[in-house]
């Protein structure tokens, strides 16, 4: 497939789905959980009137019950939810399967062998209701990655890779061990935010980002999340004229020593808070709402983490330092505000 493709996360218009299909793009890149389904019945619409060998559709499910804080199972994480929750989700698309399904946002050794998600995800590869089973993971990639190379089971992965993780050497490891395995890598996170400002002056370069991502020879693909005509013009641009110029690798390495909005959700710095916020995640949502001016997403993250509004206040031990150099108390008081405004109000 060709090496950019559409994540399709904030997206709910098929007229732009339709452009890029007859753009050339092959897969699109949805979850059960974006815009409460919507973007799923979007997507449904859509491909129903377009023959099925023409495209390719990968779905996320997030299993139930699983700790925000730990990224552990619990007893509520069970192959019946997981399967109710995929069969929804392919009753949207008005699909008889999908070509990729993940399990999505595993972060421990305990999620990638959670024998119940596993047996569930199997079970449907089985049935045929689903051509390839991989996991998502925003965090622990390089642990995640490898740890599905040891087992042998998962076709592909789909990961955070992009210029400003601080932990490349690793990541580029995992990344060639995988595809040497003969699994597939699909790339998200690839803008890193998008923005090197809360205040959206400063812009990431893009076009090198992207194709900094697609340098990577063990990279299959790359799913940018498109909004607008223009970011897809770009894109299908970069699609075919995919060379990383000296120039660009220049402005790159000057963007990287700035701050940047993107997290690396390392979590070094959670041994330092006194209350074990995920604050990996709370700097997530601080990323959509400022990065992808997504408020909408940054609270549906928020509440999944049930850290509660402004979970700083009155804390005097705190010690979490963040090696990007965050002011993590700042950003967590500030996008934790979320907590207590109702969606009708986010735009």
């Amino acid at each position: 497939m060709p090496v950019v493709s559409f994540g399709v996360m904030r997206s709910d218009n098929s007229s732009l789905v339709k452009a890029a299909y007859d753009g050339g793009m092959k897969l699109f890149d949805t979850a059960h959980g974006y815009m409460n389904g919507r973007n799923e019945e979007m997507l449904g619409g859509f491909f129903s009137t377009v023959p099925r060998d023409s495209f390719f559709l990968a779905t996320k499910v997030k299993p139930a019950g699983v700790d925000s804080r730990t990224g552990l199972p619990s007893r509520d994480t069970t192959a019946e939810s997981f399967i109710s929750m995929f069969n929804l989700s392919l009753s949207r698309l008005k699909m008889d399967y999908v070509d990729i399904l993940y399990m999505h946002a595993a972060e421990s050794v305990e999620m990638v062998r959670h024998k119940e998600t596993v047996r569930a995800m199997l079970d449907l590869k089985k049935q045929g209701k689903v051509r390839f089973i991989g996991i998502s993971t925003h965090k622990n990639e390089p642990l995640v990655i490898n740890t599905m190379v040891e087992d042998g089971i998962w076709d592909v992965v789909l990961t955070s890779y992009n210029y400003r993780q601080t932990y490349l050497t690793e990541m580029n490891s995992a990344i060639a061990k995988a595809a040497g395995a003969g699994m597939g890598i699909v790339a998200m996170k690839t803008m890193a935010g998008g923005w090197l400002d809360r205040e959206r002056t400063r812009p990431v370069n893009v076009q090198a980002a992207l194709r900094w991502v697609i340098s990577n020879p063990g990279v299959s693909t790359t799913i940018p999340g498109i909004t607008a005509f223009d970011q897809l013009e770009t894109d299908l641009r970069i699609m075919r004229d995919v060379a990383l110029t000296e120039q660009e690798k220049a402005e790159l390495m000057a963007e990287a020593s700035l701050q940047g909005l993107y997290c690396n959700a390392c979590s070094n710095c959670v041994p330092g808070c006194p209350n074990k916020l995920p604050i990996p995640e709370l700097m997530r949502a601080y990323m959509y709402a400022y990065g992808y001016r997504s408020p909408v997403m940054a609270s549906e993250l928020l509440s999944a983490t049930a850290a509660g509004a402004n979970p700083c206040s009155g804390c005097q031990t705190c010690t979490a330092t963040c090696v990007k150099g965050f002011d993590i108390r700042e950003k967590i008081t500030d996008i934790s505000r979320l907590v207590n405004v109702p969606n009708d109000f986010l735009s």
